[in-house]
């Protein structure tokens, strides 16, 4: 049965930082992609950041360049998102997502399976 759950949102003031993890289970975790997406209060389900297996490559969305940063630890079945500098219009409920292939994707529907989400709130 293949399970991600996800854990580290909270409330956070603007400016501040988080760090997301994600525990994968459940399959085999290092020849696939990761992805991050997140949901806006009143919105639909956006792409934030996807890291290829073995790391090789990530791709973000322009509003978290040079804010977010995702990685993985295939030793734990783990992908984090580091993300700093937090703006209130980073609110959401954030969900990691594993990739049908290799390739970091921007599309959910390139995505096999979900986790649960966790709330990360942006305080101005």
């Amino acid at each position: 049965q293949v399970q991600l759950v996800e854990s580290g949102g909270g409330l956070v003031q603007a400016g501040g930082s988080l760090r997301l993890s994600c525990v994968a289970s459940g399959f085999t975790f290092s020849p696939y992609a990761m992805g991050w997406f997140r949901q806006p209060p009143g919105k639909e389900r956006e792409f934030v950041a996807a890291i290829s297996w073995g790391a090789r490559s990530t791709r973000y969305t322009d509003s978290v360049k040079d804010r977010f940063a995702i990685s993985r630890e295939d030793a734990k079945n783990t992908v984090y998102l580091q993300m700093n500098s937090l703006k209130p219009e980073d609110t959401g409920v954030y969900y990691c997502a594993s990739a049908r292939g290799g390739l970091p994707q921007t599309t959910p529907g390139s995505y096999a399976n979900w986790g649960q989400g966790t709330q990360v709130t942006v305080s101005s």
